[in-house]
C-alpha cells in the first residue's frame, strides 16, 4: 500500500482533514457527497501515487459511492507539511478515458 495513502488515512481518522475550494467545486459539479468520499476510504484503492508532487505527497485513489458507481478522489498533503490530509478533487470517471475496471488510462 502507498505511504502516502497510508498518512492520509491516518490523518483523516485524527479529523485532520481539508477540502480544497476547488474539491468543494468538483464535488458539486459531480454530485458526490463529502461523506460518500470519506465513507468509501475504507474500501479505495490506489490508482496512482505522487509521493513526490511538486505541490506535496499526493494519489489518486478509485472508490465508489453508495450506489457502488466509481469515483475518483485525489488526496494529498501540502508540501513540506505534515498535515493535514486535503481532497483536492473528485470526479465520476469517464469509461471512454478508463479501462473497465477504472485503474487504468486508455491511450
Amino acid at each position: 500500500m502507498s505511504e502516502t495513502f497510508q498518512r492520509i488515512v491516518e490523518l483523516i481518522q485524527n479529523n485532520e482533514l481539508l477540502i480544497s475550494s476547488h474539491g468543494y467545486d468538483e464535488l458539486s459539479d459531480e454530485s458526490i457527497f463529502v461523506r460518500d468520499a470519506l465513507g468509501s476510504l475504507g474500501e479505495a484503492t490506489v490508482v496512482e501515487d505522487y509521493p513526490d508532487y511538486w505541490k506535496g505527497p499526493c494519489v489518486l485513489t478509485l472508490q465508489k459511492d453508495p450506489a457502488g458507481n466509481p469515483i475518483h478522489v485525489v488526496w494529498g498533503i501540502p508540501k513540506g507539511r505534515s498535515f493535514p490530509a486535503v481532497l483536492i478533487t473528485a470526479y465520476r470517471p469517464d469509461p471512454r478515458r478508463w479501462s473497465e475496471d477504472f485503474l487504468r488510462r486508455r491511450r
